[in-house]
């Protein structure tokens, strides 16, 4: 799930090698959370306008969350 992450989010971005994933277990054992670190110029095209590329990265991890059962939160940083 992970790899599926910093493949989308390297394809948006101009500097690849900025891009860095932290996975951490959530409050429960169902949750994974998804720390993305982009570099300050690209994290406007990793939001997108008004969040729009954020929200449609969140909606395919929380499919793929979902096949595994479990619930994906993703928080983009710079």
């Amino acid at each position: 799930m992970e790899k599926m992450l910093e493949t989308m989010v390297k394809s948006l971005v101009e500097e690849k090698e900025e891009v860095t994933i932290t996975q951490t277990e959530g409050s429960s054992e169902k949750e994974i959370s998804f720390v993305v670190k982009v570099a300050t110029s690209d994290m406007g095209r990793v939001i997108g306008k008004q969040g729009r590329v954020a929200k449609a990265i969140r909606t395919v991890m929380k499919a793929i969350a979902g096949r595994e059962h479990k619930k994906v939160v993703i928080e983009f940083v710079s």
